[in-house]
């Protein structure tokens, strides 16, 4: 019993405090997820006429941040998991005022380099809540927190298509740093989430928690998914553009954002449906995912384009709901700054290895061929995690 009261959540972290963070990480996401889709016009600007390097770049920041996570996170759990995510907020700010400012390519590069090492601060504000928050309360905020970089990616990709005729989307890193600034001042007045007063140790014995096999599984996945959705995004704009001859900005940034707008209205729900039988959620995801980002290879117009924008997005919905779902099963019984700092290592291993594949698919085969290898990608995971279970089900159920 008196295990079960010290693993409660602490009384003075409600649903207001879990609003809070994901507001926070929302708008100091607005320019780290919403800008980038923009590279191939910036890097014209900076001497890069044909923006060769739009996809490597686009991967240079989450290069640096995977390599900087499991660091941040265990110093989160040492040092305080506000501490780091104050410290995630304010670095971001540095990496966009110099990114803002930045007169040449390389400087350009170094700024990136920079919001990579300096931020992190999805795996921080995920670290500050599972060390307040557990089971299916954890797995909500998880989905509300993936639910505000899908806002910020919903929003922010339209604003910055509407105000490029006034501002560059180069210079308009240098207004979004205001954006994290607001976000530290926000949350330098949350309370330092309650530390666990039991051991470890103790812990994983009240808490069951899950085991090694299934904390790798879930690293792989989430390596797979990041993969097989990112690597739509660096060449989209081009794709469309190509698609949709004489398209706006505007209507480029409402495809891109399609995706994510599904995610928002649908998360909650999928989550209810599927809190317990994620990992069927998450092969049906896959399954959407391919379809959705092959079919973007015979979309020739508006109206299928919107289409399979829409399949993607389901398949989006679901994978990231369920993923965190067994991220706030994972997470039982162990560190989580240490945690979500390593799972954001492999997210963010994925993504880099999406933005190196578009970037010489793309450069070799056209803007198709990142989608088409995104799609292979999500159905060989799929294929694999069915056989998986099967193959579980079966050692499960044959006589010794």
């Amino acid at each position: 019993m008196i295990a079960e009261v010290l693993r409660m959540p602490h009384p003075r972290f409600g649903p207001r405090h879990v609003h809070a963070v994901a507001g926070c990480y929302f708008v100091a996401s607005f320019a780290a997820l919403g800008l980038p889709p923009f590279l191939t016009e910036i890097l014209p600007e900076l001497g890069d006429r044909t923006a060769r390097w739009a996809g490597l770049l686009y991967v240079v920041p989450t290069v640096f941040g995977a390599l900087g996570a499991p660091l941040w996170g265990r110093l989160a759990d040492r040092f305080g998991r506000k501490r780091l995510l104050l410290r995630a907020q304010l670095g971001l700010a540095v990496a966009f005022l110099l990114a803002g400012w930045a007169d040449s390519l390389g400087t350009f590069t170094a700024a990136l380099v920079l919001q990579g090492i300096l931020g992190g601060t999805f795996a921080a504000s995920n670290g500050y809540l599972g060390a307040a928050l557990e089971g299916p309360h954890l797995s909500r905020a998880l989905t509300l927190m993936h639910g505000s970089a899908r806002a910020a990616l919903v929003v922010a990709p339209i604003v910055v298509g509407s105000l490029s005729s006034w501002l560059s989307p180069h210079r308009q890193y240098a207004l979004l740093a205001l954006l994290p600034l607001a976000a530290a001042l926000l949350l330098a007045v949350l309370p330092e989430p309650q530390v666990q007063a039991v051991e470890l140790t103790e812990v994983a014995e009240t808490a069951e928690p899950v085991s090694e096999a299934a904390l790798r599984s879930l690293y792989v996945l989430e390596f797979a998914f990041v993969f097989s959705t990112v690597i739509s995004f660096p060449y989209l704009i081009s794709l469309v553009e190509e698609r949709i001859p004489g398209a706006s900005p505007t209507l480029s940034g409402a495809l891109f954002a399609l995706p994510h707008l599904c995610y928002l209205m649908a998360a909650m729900p999928v989550h209810t449906a599927f809190r317990c039988r994620p990992r069927a959620g998450i092969a049906i995801g896959f399954v959407c995912v391919a379809i959705g980002l092959a079919g973007h290879s015979v979309a020739d117009s508006l109206a299928t384009l919107i289409g399979v924008r829409l399949i993607l997005g389901v398949g989006l919905t679901l994978g990231l709901v369920c993923l965190s779902v067994l991220a706030a099963d994972c997470v039982k019984g162990r560190s989580p700054g240490g945690l979500f700092g390593s799972l954001e290592f492999f997210s963010k291993a994925g993504a880099v290895a999406a933005g190196v594949a578009a970037a010489a698919g793309s450069a070799r085969y056209g803007p198709t061929a990142p989608l088409l290898t995104g799609a292979a990608v999500a159905l060989i995971t799929v294929c694999a995690t069915v056989l998986r279970s099967l193959c579980t089900r079966w050692s499960h159920t044959c006589p010794r």
